[in-house]
């Protein structure tokens, strides 16, 4: 049997785009039969279309994809004000297609970083099942009770990946991964929290043709031939001296070392309490439950002045141990390469698309040399992957191959996908 991949591919293509534009109806087991006349193999892998739209452009540009996707991604501004629109296209367009994604404090496509825009990815799953599912979450106290929930609808034969996309603001992200862990112990799982830029005040999901707040989405891919590589790295260097958490609630910390968090903290910042909660995202903090398990980071969502409280995108269990966290620019982007260097270990093939969800503390730490974190990704992954995601208010993801999925912040995520 010969094989000629890149025939196949070109005469499909041409199938594909004439089912496009309605000059013919055809059947792929058709064109297979036709194939086998004279004995050639089909070879199929993943395709992929990576599109940036903006307001003006965003009609035309859906008119270059030439291909029948079964899932796209979308990674929206909150500032992009015809989303309903592309998603009544696309689901006129592409009635089987599966479409998900999110907010963002940022659009990332291929090594821009954006904002007013969607950054949409056109995928063709050849040899993989895909299956959706969502959970409306009114109360963040059920977030445990949703993760749970989401990974029970998505459990079946051949589940090879899951991937969150989640509400950003009215959500426990680490309670949402301790119910999605405890009912896929041996699955990985990445995704990431939705954002509104530096606002903290509204986000949503896309869930097939809707925009929707207070929803998070799972995606599942089943099937042997899907490849996937993960990895989690931040660059952030810790200082100070490591304090006590002596009184916290989930999310919400109260007390360090007997002092009031809020008043403690801001004592660290200077000038830079005045803009609170937003200054947050440029002090984290590093936190450690014991001295077997790395250091998570944890980022500001918002703060109380009567409680004197910190509220946080992850929990603060108490009688853990934080200390504050600053940014050197170079070692951010260091950490960015050191996650694509295992993101590529980890999947063991080249990938076809590569999901960079980064946090947007580092946006406003990196400022005008944001796009720098993304070019070395793409100088470790090379050329042949497409890449899309965005900037987020939590990472979903393992740190590497071995490890648990944890709920992160101040990191970039890298999640990459193709089909062999």
């Amino acid at each position: 049997m010969v094989k000629i991949q890149n025939i196949c591919k070109v005469i499909t293509l041409i199938a594909d785009s004439l089912f496009r534009l309605k000059v013919v109806k055809y059947c792929k087991s058709s064109i297979k039969c036709l194939f086998s006349c004279f004995n050639v193999q089909i070879v199929t892998s993943m395709k992929v279309k990576q599109l940036s739209l903006d307001e003006r452009n965003w009609s035309q540009r859906l008119k270059s994809i030439c291909f029948e996707p079964n899932l796209f991604l979308l990674f929206v501004s909150p500032d992009f004000n015809c989303t309903n629109q592309v998603l009544e296209v696309l689901n006129k367009n592409f009635t089987d297609a599966i479409l998900v994604g999110c907010s963002t404090a940022g659009e990332i496509s291929n090594i821009t970083v954006s904002d007013k825009t969607i950054s949409l990815t056109a995928i063709k799953l050849e040899k993989t099942r895909i299956k959706k599912v969502s959970f409306e979450i009114r109360d963040k106290n059920y977030s445990e009770i949703a993760g749970k929930e989401i990974a029970s609808k998505l459990i079946e034969e051949n589940l090879k990946h899951v991937m969150i996309f989640s509400e950003g603001l009215n959500v426990n992200g680490a309670d949402l991964v301790s119910g999605l862990k405890s009912k896929l112990p041996n699955i990985s799982i990445t995704g990431g929290l939705a954002a509104d830029g530096s606002n903290f005040i509204k986000t949503f999901v896309i869930n097939n043709n809707k925009m929707q707040d207070n929803t998070i989405v799972g995606l599942g891919l089943y099937g042997n031939y899907l490849k996937v590589g993960f990895s989690s790295k931040s660059g952030w260097d810790s200082f100070g001296i490591e304090r006590l958490v002596t009184k916290s609630k989930k999310n919400v910390l109260y007390e360090l070392d007997g002092y009031p968090a809020l008043e403690l903290y801001k004592s660290f910042l200077g000038d830079e309490a005045n803009n609170l909660p937003s200054s947050g995202l440029l002090f984290p903090l590093s936190m450690r439950n014991n001295e077997n398990t790395p250091p998570v980071i944890r980022t500001i969502l918002g703060i109380s002045e009567d409680e004197q409280s910190l509220t946080f995108a992850g929990n603060i269990a108490e009688g853990s141990y934080v200390r504050l966290m600053k940014a050197n620019i170079d070692r951010l982007i260091s950490g960015a390469e050191d996650s694509a260097i295992l993101a590529n270990k980890n999947a063991n093939e080249s990938s076809d698309l590569a999901i960079l969800i980064s946090c947007v503390g580092r946006r406003l730490v990196l400022k005008q040399l944001v796009e720098e974190e993304i070019e070395v990704v793409r100088e470790v992954l090379g050329e042949k992957p497409s890449i899309t995601g965005f900037y987020s208010y939590g990472e979903i993801a393992p740190f590497g191959a071995f490890s648990p999925c944890e709920l992160h912040n101040q990191t970039m995520t890298i999640t990459t996908l193709t089909e062999c």
